[in-house]
């Protein structure tokens, strides 16, 4: 689910720590939604999306829960450094693609 993943973390750059655990969990109730930019093809069009100044959006629950694994992850090394957690803010976040699964022919 690369598609979703990327454009899930995009959504989240640049935010602090705490609001986009928010933002994500409010993502898994479906009460937001993630703005899809690039990859839009036959993405469908919604109302929460205005937030972001867009109409294409959805919600995908499995990519959030990933990453909200991932910043509660960042989080407890924080904690370990004996950093603020309260001022931890999202400056860079990658998604990579996976390898193609390669197909034998006998």
């Amino acid at each position: 689910h690369y598609k979703n993943t990327y454009e899930t973390a995009r959504a989240i750059k640049g935010m602090s720590l705490r609001t986009a655990q928010q933002y994500l969990e409010d993502v898994c109730e479906k009460k937001r939604c993630v703005p899809f930019r690039k990859y839009t093809g036959c993405i469908g069009r919604t109302p929460q999306a205005k937030e972001f100044k867009m109409s294409q959006g959805r919600w995908p629950v499995k990519s959030a829960k990933i990453l909200l694994g991932l910043l509660r992850n960042a989080e407890s090394n924080a904690e370990f450094k004996n950093l603020d957690t309260e001022n931890l803010t999202i400056t860079h976040i990658q998604v990579s693609m996976a390898q193609q699964g390669r197909r034998r022919t006998f």
